[in-house]
């Protein structure tokens, strides 16, 4: 008889015991000593099995590649004085921090509802407080924008307590694929909502120069909206403007005419002001915070507290209306006599802390 060799690990012997195995497919190896790109820092998109790598890149001052550090939470916490038993909401879920932080204070007692737009995150947001213990018998998580604080209520019942953290996460800035920032290159998207919506490319391609000049100016206080529109103007036909560089290079080439020295610095902070002032408009930034801000009053309950943090002027210029005319008509007892900034310390070890702004309100 012949000899035959057969692996009986790659080879299935019937239907029912399928004993094939995948071979292991190695991590490609990233260039140098130092991972560069998003995808190549996989030790920072798993904190938890690599907790001493994480802790050495939050201690240089950085955001871990896939993380959020939440901002001013023990100034939060002091605010919202939440008790076990408790009702509340996190308008702006995010990576969970302030949530995680919010639910340890009920002490297993009362409930939070938490509402994120972003299809993407808000799945792993819940994998991770779900690991903590946190289950639907305390929180629940809802695909909502927070504009429909209104709707949410009608289940809920009214709130003792309301977060609402209007930055954009830091998971979401250094995903490539998300087109948030001009540091790396990738689609430009800008959506909060990528299942939904008019992308930033296809923004560009609808806004008169005007439009484009007064988003600029509005949304970020943009001092060159005006040349940066109009190189934007010139060639978003011709050249399409499809990815966060191709965006970049037209700021970089609208402000060609200032002097080099000053050029690099000019060039950085446009950037971050129109990149800015895109996603604003992408997103309908500024009539969602509206209509939160005159919806809020109503799903709070007598006594309730409210914590709103913002990153940009604009916002904050509307929240400070808001709870200013609510103090007025008798709708607040309370309200912040004015902004709350984070403490050097957390700048120094956040420097995405440094541009927040936090203000609150008491309902009568």
């Amino acid at each position: 008889m012949e000899n035959k060799d057969i692996n009986i690990t790659n080879e299935s012997t019937s239907p029912d015991t399928d004993t094939t195995t995948i071979p292991h497919k190695r991590r490609k190896r990233y260039s140098g000593t130092h991972p560069k790109t998003f995808e190549e820092k996989y030790k920072e998109h798993d904190p938890e099995k690599y907790q001493d790598t994480i802790k050495k890149v939050i201690a240089k001052g950085s955001t871990p590649a896939g993380m959020h550090i939440s901002i001013m939470v023990n100034e939060i916490l002091d605010i919202l004085d939440i008790k076990p038993g408790e009702k509340g909401l996190d308008a702006t879920l995010g990576y969970g921090g302030h949530t995680s932080a919010m639910l340890e204070k009920l002490n297993g007692k009362g409930h939070i509802y938490a509402l994120d737009v972003d299809t993407i995150e808000i799945e792993k947001t819940k994998k991770r407080l779900a690991k903590k213990g946190f289950d639907e018998n305390i929180l629940t998580i809802i695909q909502s924008n927070f504009a429909d604080i209104d709707i949410v209520a009608l289940d809920s019942g009214k709130f003792d307590f309301v977060l609402a953290d209007l930055g954009v996460s830091s998971m979401q800035i250094d995903n490539p694929d998300r087109g948030f920032t001009y540091k790396y290159d990738g689609p430009l998207d800008l959506r909060l909502d990528p299942s939904r919506g008019t992308t930033a490319a296809e923004r560009l391609l609808e806004v008169s120069i005007d439009e484009l000049e007064g988003m600029f100016r509005e949304n970020a206080d943009e001092p060159y909206a005006a040349q940066i529109a109009k190189e934007v103007a010139k060639h978003r036909y011709s050249n399409q403007i499809v990815s966060t560089f191709e965006f970049r290079e037209c700021i970089e080439r609208a402000l060609s005419f200032l002097p080099p020295k000053e050029r690099t610095e000019a060039v950085k902070k446009s950037c971050q002001r129109c990149f800015q002032a895109l996603r604003i408009d992408v997103n309908s930034e500024f009539e969602v915070l509206y209509d939160f801000l005159d919806k809020l009053p109503d799903v709070l309950n007598p006594g309730a507290r409210v914590c709103i943090l913002t990153f940009h002027s604009g916002e904050d210029r509307l929240v400070k209306k808001a709870f200013k005319r609510g103090l007025k008509e008798g709708i607040y007892s309370e309200i912040s006599d004015t902004v709350i900034r984070p403490s050097t310390e957390e700048c120094n070890t956040n420097p995405r802390a440094r541009s927040t702004k936090l203000r609150y309100a008491i309902k009568k």
